[in-house]
């Protein structure tokens, strides 16, 4: 029997404060923008898709998406986007729903298939790359999440909870780790504009 597909997510409700405003995944690689990237890379992992955006959805309408506001007020960081997509993944019936970022346009394309496979340790599941110093790097924007915590994640966020970290720590969440080789790493992102010159770069020279 096939497993049913896990919806996804796309967190792009930052401000974008380092890139100087405006969204990150309307800025261009390759003669697409960042978001097409994402887009591509997740749409043969999970079905259906939704944009995790604020502000006026129509911007987005080329993507042709849905677009779910952050259900709590005043930009309270990707646990917000998060909160969106598993109430939208429970009107969907779904059990879990994955995320990723909107800048990183280079993460794996076996992502949910790995992140699915964490399930049998943890409730939630992270994507992690190695970490010289740190042993590993947590990726949370980057996770596959069950629609049974929506509510202890609204309590958190009331409670003035606002690191992913701090929250999936909380339910002993695990991680997959990810080969990053140097220059080649899969969750790149693009915070500046110096970062969106090496992304083009990367594109370029096919390091994708």
């Amino acid at each position: 029997m096939r497993e049913a597909r896990i919806p996804g997510v796309i967190l792009a409700g930052g401000q974008a404060r380092r890139m100087g405003g405006g969204d990150k995944g309307l800025r261009e690689i390759g003669g697409r923008t960042l978001l097409d990237h994402v887009i591509a890379r997740l749409e043969p992992q999970a079905q259906p898709i939704a944009l995790n955006a604020n502000g006026d959805p129509a911007r987005f309408a080329a993507c042709g998406l849905p677009v779910l506001a952050d259900p709590v007020a005043g930009f309270v960081g990707p646990l917000a986007g998060i909160l969106a997509g598993l109430d939208w993944a429970a009107g969907l019936g779904a059990t879990h729903v994955v995320s990723v970022a909107a800048d990183t346009p280079f993460f794996p394309t076996d992502l949910v298939a790995r992140l699915r496979g964490g399930l049998a340790d943890a409730p939630i599941v992270l994507a992690a790359t190695p970490d010289p110093e740190r042993g590993r790097r947590r990726h949370p924007t980057f996770g596959l999440w069950p629609v049974a915590l929506r509510d202890d994640l609204v309590r958190a966020l009331e409670s003035g909870t606002r690191k992913v970290v701090q929250w999936t720590e909380a339910h002993a969440a695990s991680e997959v780790v990810f080969d990053a080789p140097e220059g080649a790493d899969p969750f790149f992102n693009v915070n500046t504009p110096a970062d969106l010159e090496i992304a083009r770069r990367r594109h370029d020279e096919g390091r994708t």
